[in-house]
């Protein structure tokens, strides 16, 4: 199974809207990845490490809704799922023969024709499951699903400027300017009636 990319740069102090943006990024960026040769049934770990990219996006698609555009983030969502749903008919055909196989091996020749005979249909069906994928994981789908999700992220990258600017104006100093140092020479000039020197 591939490994979830770690997400650098991302803090503790900064902004949710930022991580929101960072995570999905990387999350999309694995997902579009594990697509490559996905209808390949005779290595079927692929269609497994995809289905895992998937189920790690959608996680830190629900995790982050709030940073997203409500629309956008419901269609997108919805593709997300519906690709994870394809997948997982695929993977478990391909579980089961799998499975299959292995306990064929271990069967006596008595019960053998009834274990080849079960993953013959369950073999039509992972042909069938795969066929109905193919639509999902063509190349200008899986495009047009990081275009739509590159636009979520650059929501949550102008969501997090927007918080950060306005947490900057909260502290009533200018952009650059340390909170509060202009306040004591303000403090000054009053007292004294006039500017300091």
């Amino acid at each position: 199974m591939a490994k979830a990319r770690p997400i650098p740069g991302v803090g503790e102090d900064d902004p949710f809207a930022l991580a929101a943006a960072e995570v999905v990024a990387i999350r999309s960026a694995e997902l579009a990845e594990q697509s490559a040769d996905v209808l390949d049934i005779d290595d079927i770990e692929r269609v497994h490490d995809m289905r895992v990219a998937t189920r790690r996006l959608r996680a830190a698609l629900e995790v982050f809704e709030p940073c997203f555009p409500k629309k956008r983030f419901n269609e997108t969502l919805r593709e997300v799922k519906a690709l994870a749903d394809a997948l997982g008919e695929r993977r478990d055909r391909d579980v089961t023969i799998a499975a299959l196989s292995v306990y064929e091996t271990a069967l006596g020749p008595p019960g053998r024709p009834g274990v080849r005979s079960l993953a013959e249909r369950l073999r039509a069906e992972q042909i069938e499951a795969n066929v109905a994928l193919g639509p999902y994981v063509t190349e200008e789908r899986i495009a047009a699903l990081a275009e739509r999700l590159g636009e979520l992220v650059a929501a949550a990258r102008a969501q997090a400027v927007e918080a950060e600017v306005a947490g900057a104006g909260a502290d009533g100093a200018a952009p650059g300017d340390e909170a509060g140092e202009a306040e004591p020479a303000a403090s000054q000039a009053d007292a004294n009636g006039g500017p300091s020197p």
